[in-house]
């Protein structure tokens, strides 16, 4: 019997695979494709560079996890390309003209070589035979002390046997293609089949030239196109570090079935739509093209009709949640409490599903029980969290300008004040899980352990005061005056975010309850 079946070697699924590896706990990954990655694609440049298809940045200002994962394998990093003037297209007739703004990317790095050499070191890490290449599972069977997965490979049906199982899959792959016995709760399927698959409504362009003329103008690369025959709506520089590959690439403004009915010319459009904004020497004929909404294993057939349905909504409790008694999780991007969608949002997905795995809980403690005096680990975690807070109000402002630099304008003041608070709440629950309690174990009574109190008391009052210093931030922010909304918040705006906050602060405490729980071993006793 396996004891973890991960479903899914994309990023997340091999992170939770390499974490279990280094300690020393068995698992099998079952993916669907014949390549490891999943959203992850990178195709090698006539040059010999490397060209991102699929996740291309990171944001280490925001993202502290993938920067600090990325220093741990020893990948390097660059900063995307941003310096030079802004182009933007409104009408097909007239030429190009500077746009009013300047470093759309706001502090973006890639990974050298691509973000393929993420899930390769990821991989590197793993036993021979730990991924079963070709599998599809397509249900699963609860059978109170182990799981029985239904598998299918090539074109043959056969089942395994695990302790449990974890999806590192799109929620709407979950929902689309494996049946659940018993049915899961119709909450849960509800929010798996409403849960948008980042990136799988949408295609990526990227052009090869011999130099990277448009730096060479003063130029940074970025564009965007806004006319009615639109082919890239956001055009970007995709030189690799040292531009020795030279290359443009861009987000096709089409919907999916108009992009497969004119498939055959693509490649002459986006060349067109080069040209058009940044003159002849973008005629080139090198196109890499993917269109994630062909890919099977990324776009369910919901996901095809989502195109321009403005920004995905993520963060939903229900898919962090261990199910049939923590025989049964979901991970991927989408799962994640903060950096959904991105590469940051599936390892801290990755991490989340650790914490909850037996596999990564040490052994029962024989410890005595704690008494009235503080344990010192608690005290370090006090200091460490007030450090926290006081930086707290620069993570705000940090998120705040990555959102607005992506042109996005809606739920600014929500989004980068939950993202804030969700990224200190992640970060505090790894450090708890680092931390030594020696041979403390506490009490626990109706499931609550008595060193509860001890790590959340330092986050009193935390989410009203990031609230606070955000909504003073924005009234006095020259750039937030452009978003009235968002610079004057009204009351029932501000009511939404403190219940965003109050959802994610129950999720925190629970977390941390169950993490001092299963390190500490300790014993419930009934009140009396």
């Amino acid at each position: 019997m396996i004891d973890t079946a991960i479903v899914g070697a994309g990023v997340c699924g091999l992170e939770l695979a390499a974490r279990l590896q280094a300690l020393g706990a068995s698992f099998t990954v079952f993916e669907a494709r014949d390549r490891i990655g999943g959203r992850v694609l990178t195709k090698p440049a006539a040059s010999g560079g490397a060209l991102d298809l699929g996740p291309t940045w990171f944001w280490p200002d925001t993202e502290p996890r993938i920067a600090r994962r990325l220093d741990e394998l020893g990948l390097a990093s660059f900063p995307q390309h941003d310096s030079g003037t802004v182009l933007k297209l409104d009408d097909p007739n007239k030429a190009a003209e500077p746009a009013e703004y300047s470093g759309v990317h706001g502090g973006a790095r890639r990974i050298v070589g691509g973000s393929v050499r993420l899930v390769e070191a990821l991989a590197a890490r793993l036993p021979a035979g730990s991924i079963e290449f070709g599998s599809q599972i397509v249900s699963v069977v609860d059978h109170g002390d182990h799981v029985e997965l239904g598998i299918r490979a090539g074109g043959i049906d056969r089942s395994v046997s695990a302790k449990r199982v974890v999806f590192a899959l799109p929620p709407r792959l979950v929902a689309q293609d494996v049946s659940f016995s018993p049915a899961l709760p119709e909450a849960l399927a509800a929010s798996l089949a409403a849960t948008r698959t980042w990136m799988a409504d949408q295609a990526k362009a990227v052009v090869e030239y011999p130099t990277a003329f448009w730096r060479d103008a003063g130029q940074s690369g970025n564009a965007f196109v806004s006319h009615a025959q639109v082919m890239l709506h956001e055009i970007f520089d995709a030189c690799d570090a040292d531009a020795s590959t030279a290359a443009l690439g861009g987000f096709v403004a089409l919907p999916p079935e108009v992009r497969t009915a004119i498939r055959a010319g693509l490649s002459l459009l986006v060349s067109s739509q080069m040209v058009q904004v940044f003159g002849v020497a973008a005629d080139s004929e090198k196109l890499n093209y993917q269109d994630w909404s062909t890919e099977r294993f990324t776009a369910s057939e919901a996901d095809k009709a989502s195109f321009n349905d403005g920004p995905p909504v993520y963060g939903d409790a229900m898919l962090r949640r261990a199910w049939w008694d923590g025989r049964l999780h979901f991970g991927g991007t989408e799962s994640a409490s903060y950096g959904a969608g991105h590469m940051e949002g599936a390892l801290e997905a990755a991490a989340r599903i650790l914490r909850a795995l037996p596999a990564a809980r040490p052994a029962t403690s024989t410890g005595a029980a704690m008494t009235d005096e503080r344990p010192a680990a608690f005290t370090e975690f006090a200091t460490w969290v007030t450090i926290q807070r006081a930086s707290a109000p620069e993570r705000y402002k940090k998120l705040l300008h990555q959102l607005m630099s992506t042109q996005q304008s809606e739920q600014l003041l929500q989004r980068a004040v939950l993202g804030a608070v969700e990224q200190v709440y992640s970060e505090a629950l790894a450090r708890l899980e680092e931390t030594d309690l020696g041979n403390v174990t506490g009490m626990v009574v109706q499931g609550k352990s008595s060193l509860t109190p001890l790590a959340l008391g330092a986050f009193a009052g935390f989410s009203k005061a990031m609230l606070d210093a955000a909504i003073a931030f924005n009234r006095t922010s020259c750039a937030m005056s452009n978003f009235p909304d968002e610079a004057k918040p009204q009351a029932d705006y501000i009511d939404v975010i403190v219940r965003d906050l109050a959802a994610a602060w129950r999720e925190f405490a629970m977390a941390v309850n169950e993490l001092l729980l299963s390190k500490t071993g300790a014993k419930d006793h009934a009140p009396g």
